[in-house]
């Protein structure tokens, strides 16, 4: 007797081995890029930014790649010159004032 046929289920976007393995290798470039564009203290502070703003780190990342592919930028950010991006790019604080009558 033969095993009866197991059902097909359709793939999941998220499934496909070769659309994984094409945003690994564009990730592993991209932090290869990054690697590239600064030094190892700005690196570590992007890295312990992105653990707790990601959506800051990647707006730096972004921002660090765009410079460099129009050719604004040709050379290893330092750390102070990333802390300068920083404030430029985060957006301000807003202050509150109550006026308690």
């Amino acid at each position: 007797m033969s095993a009866p046929p197991s059902p097909h289920y359709p793939q999941q976007p998220g499934d496909d081995p070769e659309a994984r393995r094409r945003e690994a290798e564009a990730a592993a470039m991209r932090q290869r890029v990054l690697a590239m564009l600064l030094d190892p203290q700005a690196r570590q502070r992007l890295t312990n930014i992105r653990l707790v703003k990601p959506e800051l780190a990647a707006a730096v990342e972004n921002y660090l790649l765009q410079a460099a592919s129009s050719g604004r930028l040709n050379r290893a950010l330092s750390d102070e010159e990333l802390k300068q991006l920083l404030l430029s790019i985060q957006q301000p604080k807003k202050d509150f004032k109550f006026d308690r009558r």
